[in-house]
């Protein structure tokens, strides 16, 4: 039985797995932090030092083509992986560390609701990112 989310659902899809595949795998799902392709990397090479980077980017760029994994790009030119899921979460990115922290705000939701409506669509999703810097910052 697979030991992840993200390894189950490329079983279900018919997805070969290679144990880097399943490696690979298991470290995006363990993933809370958002990482891109050479943190995952690094992660998975400590799991498996004969796993190779270009390894890595075509197993991330399968598992994102098949809708397993969802790739953001925060603004500083790197993608950022994340399990894709049916839970909606928008982000708020600290440009100065690069944390991401995940949340949901009702508000919002119905906000963005009443925007569309009021120019005669009906929301079928969307994506929000908010940018800012600690209270403390200097910025």
């Amino acid at each position: 039985m697979p030991e992840n989310r993200i390894e189950r659902l490329c079983i279900e899809k018919g997805m070969k797995m290679t144990e880097q595949r399943r490696i690979i795998a298991r470290v995006l799902s363990a993933a809370n932090d958002h990482p891109d392709v050479e943190e995952v990397y690094r992660r998975a090479s400590k799991l498996d030092p004969k796993i190779s980077i270009a390894t890595v980017y075509r197993t991330v760029r399968l598992f994102e083509e098949a809708n397993i994994v969802e790739r953001h790009d925060f603004g500083n030119g790197r993608s950022r992986y994340e399990e894709a899921t049916d839970e909606h979460h928008d982000h708020l990115i600290d440009i100065q560390s690069g944390k991401v922290i995940e949340f949901q705000n009702a508000e919002i939701e119905d906000l963005q609701e009443k925007i569309a409506k009021k120019h005669g669509m009906k929301l079928v999703g969307h994506r929000l990112e908010l940018y800012g810097v600690p209270l403390d910052s200097k910025k």
